[in-house]
């Protein structure tokens, strides 16, 4: 159990310090729409990763069979990713925090922003992005395949509680940090960080549709 545990440690650890378009996606939904935008966008990707995992481990057959489709999906999930990064690069833009109205209901305040903000869309947005992210599914499935010849089903599931317990606490602080921060940021640093996040979905799109492209290519 103890070695279970350990090796749960060390794919978490993978996963928190790891540089993808998630990492940058949560630290930008909570500097735009604070703490409730950044929290929607992670349960999204939550969501999509406890999926990932029950699928990678319980029906084995079926993601054999979902792996056939690996490259539409792949190219799905680039199409995705470019598409938001010419949102957020070009398009998006970012209304400033002193004209926003503060509205106090049952005892919070809420911006204008922050009432206009449909946070189903943006946890849906993390879900996508998590589940048609190419590496996303290559890791699960591999930590699987990997774990299955070695552990029983039960140091399994010990090891992927472990790793998605303590990356959804990483996530948290994650959240935490960059609302903090985005307290403290003029609206033109916003503005120049959304163009940022927009410019490494728009790399990270290319960069994994060309690694498909060649795939096929070298086939």
């Amino acid at each position: 159990m103890i070695d279970a545990f350990i090796k749960g440690l060390v794919v978490s650890l993978l996963l928190i310090f790891s540089v993808g378009p998630i990492i940058f996606t949560i630290i930008k939904q909570s500097i735009n729409h604070g703490r409730r935008g950044g929290f929607s966008f992670i349960i999204g990707v939550w969501v999509s990763d406890i999926i990932w995992v029950i699928l990678s481990n319980g029906f084995s057959e079926a993601i054999k069979i979902l792996l056939d489709f690996k490259i539409p999906i792949g190219i799905a999930g680039c199409v995705f990713l470019i598409g938001m990064g010419i949102y957020f690069s070009f398009i998006k833009k970012i209304e400033s925090r002193s004209l926003q109205e503060p509205l106090k209901i049952a005892g919070d305040v809420f911006t204008d922003t922050e009432k206009k903000t449909n946070y189903f869309a943006i946890m849906s947005s993390g879900f996508i992005i998590n589940t048609l992210n190419p590496a996303v599914i290559s890791f699960w499935v591999i930590m699987a395949a990997s774990l299955a010849s070695v552990y029983s089903f039960y140091d399994r599931i010990i090891i992927f509680s472990t790793c998605l317990g303590i990356n959804m606490l990483a996530d948290i602080g994650k959240v935490l940090g960059a609302g903090y921060i985005g307290n403290k940021l003029s609206d033109r640093v916003i503005l120049i960080i959304n163009r940022i996040s927009g410019a490494l979905y728009l790399i990270f799109g290319v960069a994994i549709l060309a690694g498909i492209i060649y795939t096929l290519v070298k086939h």
